[in-house]
């Protein structure tokens, strides 16, 4: 039988009654797409093959030697948890289309993937999400990339060391055609956040059961079934059993100098003073720097970073409809949508990102996320995620504005802010906020199934 991925209950991957199909998924998936694998150090490698039959090998020989499954990652994390024993690095690997077709898919065989993005890639969808032109991307992305490696760990030793090994493995027909490097970034309690200082990563769909018991489910269900992330890998020895899942990659460049200015000109505009002008950037993210939603509170603050909320009830009086998480996740509707985000933080700077410092002691550019989400079509998902909501000013109501965050495209609509957090009065509307995310470059992949890669 083939593994029921609309099944609403989350997956109870250790069970004694775990039938012989799902171990089967389990045993050949990838790690990091059902639960995130630990990436504090991440280097991300490019690659293009120039030979089918020397690319084949490369790519079982990574996934013999140096891949573990997502099963075996589950039971490192149990093991760590109840015994301490560490585990080993994660590495994974994306193919794109045009991958697929290097190393000797045909281009009738590519269309097995059902998903249009992932067959045209991500250069000839620039105007579905109003991207800025490939001639503009780092010279890395305007090439024809065919395939990711990602490796992560938690000390940065291991990742050095499986990094220079895997490129030595390399055929000499094949070309490491750029590398980007990620670190991880933690304010004061240890909680992950991105380089505009506020915590980020909270809001995840999960889809294994001993997560989301660990989770309070009083107002919003965090428990996904396994169709928003997995699909058939389509060349496996056996699709239903062996799946697969599309990564969206971009880098994202921020300017926190500009984006802390706006902050403190909101702020300004609003009238707002002393403890209340975070509030400012909080309208923007949706949340306040410590990971308080400003739905719920007038300010920071009132223990761990909440994830059960709803924005109901909210008429925009608290957190603006253009708020960064209400924008990308609504809660009461678009569930489908939600994607498994797997992202790090990339750049060096020798300020903290979450204090109060002011603007021109922030960096301009050289410091930004590489997002990465696992998707089970992103047209549906990262596409209608980036054109429909964060992208579209009159999502969720008409002349909201964009996504401060990550919206594209032209802000012409004037916007209002509430000046007293849960009251009706609202700003004089006024511009929207400058772009201060700009996308670099990236591409479609697909994660396939260790069963593929190991018999290629």
């Amino acid at each position: 039988m083939p593994v029921d991925l609309n099944n609403a209950r989350p997956l109870a991957w250790d069970s004694a009654t775990l039938d012989a199909d799902t171990k089967a998924m389990l045993d050949n998936l990838q790690p990091n797409i059902l639960r995130a694998h630990v990436r504090e150090h991440l280097a991300v490698l490019f690659v293009r093959f120039n030979d089918a039959a020397e690319g084949r090998a490369f790519l079982r020989h990574v996934a013999t030697a140096r891949m573990k499954s997502a099963r075996e990652h589950l039971e490192e994390v149990r093991d760590f948890a109840g015994r301490g024993r560490r585990g080993t690095p994660y590495v994974g690997i994306g193919i794109s289309k045009a991958g697929y077709r290097d190393l000797g898919h045909s281009v009738e065989q590519v269309r097995a993937f059902g998903d249009q993005a992932f067959r045209d890639g991500m250069k000839r969808r620039v105007a579905e999400v109003e991207d800025p032109p490939v001639e503009q991307w780092d010279r890395a992305y305007q090439r024809e990339i065919h395939a990711v490696v990602l490796i992560g760990d938690d000390r940065p030793g291991p990742v050095a060391a499986l990094r220079e090994e895997i490129i030595g493995a390399l055929p000499a027909s094949a070309r490491l055609l750029g590398e980007e490097t990620g670190r991880g970034m933690r304010n004061p309690a240890g909680d992950g956040i991105e380089h505009f200082g506020y915590v980020d990563g909270r809001s995840q769909p999960l889809f294994l059961k001993d997560e989301v018991d660990r989770e309070p489910r009083k107002h919003w269900d965090p428990a996904f079934p396994l169709a928003n992330v997995l699909v058939p890998d389509p060349f496996s020895p056996d699709p239903r059993r062996h799946h697969g899942s599309y990564l969206v990659f971009r880098k994202l460049e921020q300017n926190v100098r500009a984006f802390k200015e706006i902050e403190e000109r909101l702020a300004d505009d609003l009238g707002l003073k002393g403890g209340d002008r975070h509030r400012a950037g909080a309208m923007l993210v949706g949340r306040f720097k410590d990971g308080t939603p400003v739905t719920g509170r007038a300010k920071a603050g009132g223990g761990p970073v909440a994830n059960d909320f709803t924005f109901d009830g909210d008429d925009g009086s608290k957190c603006p409809f253009s708020g960064h998480i209400r924008k990308t996740n609504p809660r009461s509707f678009g569930r489908e949508v939600l994607m498994a985000r797997r992202g790090q933080t990339y750049g060096r700077r020798g300020d903290e990102p979450w204090d109060d410092a002011p603007p021109e002691t922030r960096p301009s550019g050289g410091v930004g996320l590489l997002f990465m989400a696992f998707n089970s079509s992103l047209v549906d998902q990262f596409e209608f995620t980036q054109r429909s909501w964060a992208g579209n000013p009159d999502f969720e109501h008409p002349a909201t504005g964009h996504d401060p965050v990550i919206g594209q495209g032209e802000r012409a609509i004037k916007v209002t802010f509430p000046k007293v957090w849960g009251k009706p009065e609202q700003s004089p509307p006024q511009a929207q906020v400058a772009q201060t995310v700009t996308m670099r470059g990236g591409e479609y992949f697909f994660a396939p199934s260790l069963a593929y890669l190991r018999t290629l």
